[in-house]
């Protein structure tokens, strides 16, 4: 029987097959869910500082002027921060005393600041390693790409100063030249690299005339943009990769590994099957390497990947060699 261990986060694990940060994975009961129908790991919801500022902005509106003083609204912010720290530190130590699988915790903030000091207390709650959800939208036009890309090594030193765990990095494909930060950023001492993050999306509703939210849940042709960039980066950095988004069947997790991904994270696919998506997954990868008789993952990992292939195979940018004859 085909052996489906691989190796993310700095960590061994039993499966490729990872279950992604996502609401599920909020919850004890359900992240133990996961763990029973075969994860390799769980990366826990994130940490957004983001939630935390709108969480006070909201509490303040309830706030008469009289209580609006600048330290009293230092101290509520202080509250707000502790008692969501304390929730997560919770989880982890929750789940860790509940099941084997590693535990991967995901934090994604703002300020300096903050990123060491909660990668600091979730070591201490016994997380087994640390997903830095990193993403910039390159929206303000009066940034340069400079600034944006020392935000992400600025982060990342000060985080593997803060912590002894094994630390990877969830990032957006948003850079001028992916390949040569990817690059800069396996050489930063981090253990693995995700690609990519999913974004909130709008769409507009032409009937309402009014910008609404577009679909939150990947689907499966959504895998495409991240498989290309994991045969391309797969053997030109020095650090595992996996890859996320649009992965619903254990085919899709395949490609992935055979174009040098070390696991895939997956979400939306276990919103519409529940766990027992994951199961399959790990049965259909088994089966599949029964059948070609591979013994385990690392004799056909990145086989297909640019590095075992060719370039031209994975970076042409153009349709014309395939329909620039044709007539409409």
């Amino acid at each position: 029987m085909a052996n489906i261990s691989t190796r993310f986060f700095g960590l061994d694990l039993k499966s490729p097959v990872i279950a992604a940060s996502s609401s599920m994975t909020g919850h004890a009961e359900q992240v133990i869910k996961l763990a029973e129908a075969g994860a390799g790991a769980i990366v826990l919801k994130s940490i957004f500082e983001e939630e935390i500022f709108h969480e006070l902005q909201e509490e303040l509106s309830l706030r008469t002027p009289l209580n609006s003083d600048p330290e009293y609204l230092d101290y509520f912010d202080y509250v707000i921060k502790e008692e969501t720290i304390r929730k997560y530190l919770h989880l982890i130590s929750e789940v860790k005393a509940k099941t084997a699988v590693p535990i991967v915790a995901s934090i994604n903030c703002v300020s300096s600041s903050d990123w060491t000091l909660f990668a600091r207390k979730i070591e201490e709650a016994g997380a087994n390693a640390l997903e830095l959800n990193m993403f910039i939208a390159p929206s303000d036009i009066s940034k340069s790409s400079e600034n944006h890309e020392q935000f992400y090594f600025e982060t990342i030193q000060k985080v593997l100063q803060a912590v002894q765990i094994p630390v990877s990095i969830k990032i957006s494909h948003y850079f001028s030249n992916l390949s040569g930060m990817v690059k800069k950023l396996a050489n930063t001492g981090i253990a693995g690299i995700t690609i990519f993050n999913r974004f909130y999306n709008p769409d507009i509703d032409i009937h309402e005339e009014a910008v609404t939210v577009a679909d939150v849940l990947s689907t499966s042709h959504d895998y495409l943009l991240p498989l290309k960039w994991t045969g391309i980066l797969s053997g030109q950095v020095k650090v595992d990769l996996s890859a996320t988004s649009g992965i619903h069947s254990a085919e899709t997790a395949i490609k992935f590994l055979l174009s040098g991904a070390s696991a895939v994270q997956i979400a939306s696919v276990v919103y519409h099957e529940g766990p027992s998506a994951i199961t399959r997954m790990n049965q259909g990868i088994s089966d599949w390497m029964d059948q070609k008789g591979y013994k385990s993952i690392s004799e056909f990992q990145g086989s297909l990947s640019q590095a075992a292939t060719s370039a031209q195979a994975w970076e042409r940018t153009q349709f014309m060699k395939y329909f620039g004859e044709k007539a409409y």
